[in-house]
């Protein structure tokens, strides 16, 4: 198989592509989309399209829907949405059997006055292709032919509602069931539907006590993967409220290489997507930018932290599939090569950095810290971390004066990644090269270590001075294999346990506790982000800090517990003295990456078997 093969056959079928509306269900590659809308009759508002996570801030007039996203099967054979609006509950259900499409919505809760259920029938992306309505039925021409789409519905008729296609209307007072080319009675359609959601929990079912854990990390990327017609291709943006603000879509560069790594636990395509589609954005310069937008904008400045060997190799050994590695490869390593040009220093520790760059579209981003401090900040991926407050930065190394011990573990773990894809495609030719880099790297890192204080800091270039200002990046030092046993205890113990830094209920804090931005709780001041626990989860399977590991899995699964199980949120951050993700604007409340917390706890369970060991382990 080849990436291209591979991509064919995943563009076809149902799926909720549909870059906004979660509600919509779209039949590939012909962009037949059928999309579920409402109107309510006590003040007549109009939901046209459902989204998770809305902010009603703003929504005055109209007031916003909350959204409670139900399981959502990778290959689209079942999804399920709960929906909170103006007064009503409504479960919205489908199914797919043989390439038809099963619609059940079912009213938890009735107004006074039923309210109206529209189905909505168009082709998207300027596909060629019309939907007529004839009666109580719709029929879909397509370039491969036609499909009806029936209704067990009551008719229910109004001219005010702001629908430009054909649509079918019928009274929600009880169950309605949609089908295509089937027409199926609501008890046919309920059947469908139940053996499908029990088809789904029998496969949860298997990771015992943390099917919780597989469930929200599916659904969370599920939920969140669109459709790129631009591109022609399918990608997990980290979600829909990011995209729609972005001009249709914006990949992140770690963000997507954790979700291809996700994915790979239960559909193969779509982590193979992930992984080769935010590659592909890389630039001329050869580095993987921090973003990519819709618009065709990059941050043609930065990078981000380079974790996408690391992710590519957790991939294939849970896959094995060398092809996607002999893809990848040359681009990673060019990637490699590029942060030991432009972010390496003689030492061989690493900075974070920002290049000069041309104005091209005139977005905030090309000039907003560009060439300067935040640059840097953004390329590390802690936009506005403590770490770098009022650290300069050198205008001559496109760097901040700042040996980052973050950057400079991540890259020690690309080395280490690709070293072992090398070896596994006969690339045996770059290992040399591959090993000098690390070592060197490796060396840098080791004139961070503090051995007063048991731990490896920052460390200002322009002063030589130690940055005390501490994050949970500080821990990726442990990627180095010539961190001794002894250092790796003193910073567990001095450290990972110490209640004035990181220890707590909710952990990890981005910043140390003692920190005075700490009590901010304002994005990467002191609130917990999935990423960094999972980096350091990794880091500790290269130590015997088995305790540690261990009870960080256990937090992680806490922290991610308490707004699933009381909002189904798959939080962008959580506060890290409350363990609340819906108590800042600054946390987007479906973000995939969230549910790299409940992979922390698959792995520590076993279900996710010897992460970050070597290939031959």
């Amino acid at each position: 198989m080849n990436y291209t093969e591979m991509k064919r056959g995943y563009l076809n079928g149902w799926h909720t592509w549909n870059v906004r509306s979660v509600l919509s269900h779209v039949h590939m590659p012909e962009g037949l989309t059928l999309n579920i809308a409402l109107k309510e009759y006590r003040n007549g508002h109009y939901l046209k399209e459902t989204l998770v996570g809305r902010f009603p801030e703003g929504y005055a007039r109209t007031p916003a829907e909350t959204a409670y996203p139900g399981p959502h099967a990778f290959d689209g054979s079942y999804t399920e949405m709960t929906l909170q609006w103006c007064d009503m509950e409504i479960r919205v259900e489908s199914a797919v059997e043989e390439d038809e499409l099963i619609l059940l919505v079912t009213p938890v809760t009735k107004q006074i006055r039923p309210a109206m259920l529209v189905l909505e029938g168009g082709f998207l992306w300027g596909r060629d292709g019309w939907v007529e309505r004839r009666g109580q039925t719709l029929i879909a021409h397509t370039p491969a032919g036609v499909r009806t789409i029936y209704t067990t519905g009551k008719a229910m008729s109004d001219p005010n509602i702001p629908v430009q296609t054909a649509f079918l209307s019928v009274t929600l007072d009880a169950p309605v069931a949609f089908s295509t080319n089937i027409r199926r009675s609501l008890a046919d359609a309920q059947a469908l539907v139940n053996a499908h959601r029990l088809t789904y929990y029998e496969k949860t079912s298997r990771y015992g006590a943390l099917h919780d854990m597989y469930e929200a990390m599916e659904c969370a990327l599920s939920w969140d993967t669109i459709y790129d017609a631009k591109n022609n291709r399918v990608i997990s943006p980290v979600s829909r409220l990011w995209s729609i603000n972005s001009g249709g879509y914006v990949l992140f560069c770690w963000d997507n290489f954790f979700a291809g790594f996700m994915a790979s636990l239960g559909c193969p395509n779509l982590a193979y997507s992930n992984l080769r589609e935010i590659l592909n954005e890389q630039t001329e310069a050869g580095f993987v930018p921090n973003f990519s937008y819709a618009t065709g904008q990059v941050s043609a400045d930065r990078s981000q932290p380079p974790v996408g060997s690391a992710m590519l190799l957790e991939t294939y050994r849970i896959l094995g599939e060398k092809w996607i590695v002999e893809d990848m490869y040359a681009d990673l390593l060019r990637w490699n090569r590029w942060f030991a040009g432009h972010r390496m220093n003689p030492d061989g520790a690493l900075c974070w950095g920002s290049e000069k760059i041309p104005v091209l579209f005139g977005n905030r981003w090309e000039t907003e810290g560009v060439h300067a401090t935040y640059g840097a900040a953004l390329e590390s991926g802690l936009d506005n971390s403590p770490m770098y407050d009022g650290v300069p930065f050198n205008p001559e190394t496109n760097r901040l004066e700042l040996e980052d011990v973050g950057l400079t573990g991540l890259y020690i773990l690309d080395c280490r990644s690709l070293m072992e894809l090398a070896k596994l495609i006969g690339r045996f030719e770059d290992i040399p090269e591959l090993q000098e880099r690390m070592e060197k790297a490796c060396s840098g890192l080791e004139n961070l270590w503090d051995e007063e204080n048991g731990f490896y800091y920052n460390r200002r270039t322009d002063t030589g001075a130690f940055s005390r200002r501490i994050s949970p990046a500080n821990f990726y030092a442990l990627f180095s294999p010539h961190v001794s046993q002894v250092r790796q205890r003193r910073m567990a113990d001095e450290h990972y346990y110490n209640p004035a830094e990181f220890y707590g209920d909710w952990m990890l804090p981005s910043i140390a506790r003692k920190d005075a931005a700490y009590p901010e709780q304002d994005y990467w001041r002191g609130r917990v982000w999935a990423p960094l626990n999972f980096l350091v989860y990794l880091a500790l399977t290269q130590t015997e800090l088995n305790d540690v590991r261990h009870d960080l899995a256990e937090k992680s699964a806490a922290l991610f517990r308490k707004e699933w199980r009381e909002h189904r949120h798959v939080h962008e951050n959580y506060n890290s003295i409350t363990g609340e993700g819906c108590d800042s604007g600054n946390s987007d409340r479906f973000y995939h990456w969230g549910a790299l917390l409940c992979t922390i706890a698959l792995a520590d369970a076993g279900f996710i078997k010897n992460l970050g060991k070597p290939l031959e382990s």
